[in-house]
């Protein structure tokens, strides 16, 4: 039997890969692809997800979930992604009218399927804190939550403490961190061992197919904006690497860790603090991925492209 998953992501390239693995892999039933302002605003990442699924079009479609218009961010993507995020796709969509509240999708999807979701939190966790805060018996009947983001031990990538994903919502983040959600983290200085080069443009799928004209359109850009504004020869795919660990548990090394977050700090608000102390007085919270196999994830992706 398939594996129900919820994508709840701010597309983002990296979000576009992860989307191209998971609508198509057999193992995977995505049952709702729900939008989160974060690498761009909530109005644009609620067209952005709606564009990819339907340029790729999948056998199975899943639901679509809109980003609270109202949602709060403390900064954006947009200087490295462009406006859409999306490296100037510009994607052509059909306007949409009435549309489902992402809050509202994944809490209904969870209650249709109780214990059998896994949510992969793609982006600033805004919409699955605002579900626990409504609904916090919920959090017993999720069956997986993968985290993309934070830091086990490296430095942040929009401050020198901070993680993108956190940082943009860290009362969010440190509401879902202390959850009792069953729960697994996916730090930014694990999940950037993982780079695609720039052979993977010879290895995508025909331009005749859907994902071989999203990708096409989409990672030249990608790569191209990776080496300027990041400096990295490049590309990194932390969400898709989400996508590889649900499929290939076997490719990640895990510890069970207390982890939490800093909301008011001056020059540490949005860091992921992991309590690694042998005599922690702490709990631990949930698994933290503290080491991947890079060459069979990086094959794992390729061949999922593929």
């Amino acid at each position: 039997m398939a594996r129900k998953v919820i994508l709840d992501v701010d597309p983002g390239v990296a979000d576009a890969v992860a989307l191209c693995l998971a609508l198509f892999d057999p193992k995977l039933e995505v049952v709702a692809v729900t939008a989160t302002g974060g690498n761009v605003g909530p109005k644009q990442a609620t067209l952005n997800v709606q564009a990819l699924v339907e340029q790729l079009d999948p056998q199975r479609w899943p639901r679509v979930g809109a980003a609270d218009p109202d949602q709060l961010l403390v900064t954006d993507g947009r200087e490295y992604w462009g406006e859409d995020g999306l490296c100037g796709a510009n994607f052509r969509i059909a306007e949409l009218h009435h549309r489902h509240s992402a809050v509202k999708l994944i809490s209904d999807e969870i209650k249709t399927s109780p214990g059998e979701i896994t949510i992969v939190a793609g982006g600033p966790m805004s919409n699955i804190a605002t579900v626990l805060q409504r609904e916090p018996d919920l959090a017993m009947q999720v069956g997986h939550l993968f985290i993309v983001g934070g830091t086990l031990a490296g430095p942040g990538n929009v401050t020198p403490t901070a993680e993108f994903n956190v940082y943009c919502d860290c009362e969010s983040a440190r509401s879902v961190f202390l959850s009792p959600i069953t729960k697994t983290l996916l730090p930014l200085d694990v999940s950037s061992k993982v780079v695609l080069r720039y052979d993977l443009l010879d290895r995508l799928p025909d331009e005749k197919t859907n994902r071989g004209r999203v990708l096409r359109k989409l990672l030249p850009g990608a790569l191209r904006s990776s080496h300027e504004r990041l400096g990295i020869e490049g590309l990194l795919v932390p969400e898709a690497v989400a996508i590889v660990g649900i499929l290939h548990p076997e490719l990640l090394t895990t510890e069970r860790l207390y982890c939490d977050v800093e909301t008011s700090g001056e020059l540490t608000r949005g860091m992921t603090v992991i309590d690694r102390r042998r005599n922690s007085p702490h709990q631990p919270n949930m698994d933290v991925v503290v080491d991947i196999n890079v060459e069979a994830t990086i094959d794992c992706i390729l061949r999922g492209l593929k």
